[in-house]
């Protein structure tokens, strides 16, 4: 990127951090997507992928509004990029420490694995009846349980629709 279009990048106004713009951030493109919201995206997903129960009901019956394995997956990664590099990037912003952090990293890295092995456009039961399958829900579980205290919720709530985190997600 020349000089002259990261300057124009740096003076583009940004509603989420008045004042500043970074065209970046470690090579990957910044949108105007608040932290927030990332760190809703994520717990999104790895409240689905750390709860059976849900995977059963939802997943397995095919219930609307939940997306599938895959989705999840994706909420994980899309934003923040977390399958490229450490979520210790984001601590200060998604992640409040780096215990945070770490246990995202574990379930993000079982997470996409389980995608690579078992395939994006598998049926929820490839992914459940996968021998991975029960450490990927334990890192997920782990994960999300240290974000759902850590932000003051019960970790043990049924997980929302992908309606209800649009409308909780909406600027």
């Amino acid at each position: 990127m020349s000089a002259s279009t990261d300057s124009s990048h740096r003076s583009a106004r940004n509603p989420s951090r008045p004042g500043h713009r970074s065209s970046t951030m470690g090579g990957m493109p910044l949108n105007d997507l608040p932290w927030w919201r990332w760190r809703a995206r994520l717990r999104s997903a790895l409240h689905m992928l750390s709860d059976p129960g849900f995977q059963q009901e939802a997943w397995l019956a095919g219930r609307e509004g939940y997306g599938d394995v895959t989705d999840a997956v994706y909420r994980l990664v899309e934003d923040t990029w977390l399958d490229r590099w450490s979520a210790e990037k984001y601590v200060g912003t998604i992640f409040r420490d780096s215990a945070e952090a770490a246990l995202v990293d574990v379930a993000v890295l079982r997470a996409v694995q389980m995608l690579h092995e078992v395939g994006a456009d598998a049926p929820a039961s490839a992914y459940l009846g996968h021998p991975g399958w029960p450490e990927t829900v334990r890192a997920a579980r782990e994960a999300h349980v240290a974000l759902a205290v850590g932000d003051g919720e019960d970790p043990d709530t049924a997980p929302r629709s992908l309606d209800v985190l649009r409308i909780l997600t909406q600027v």
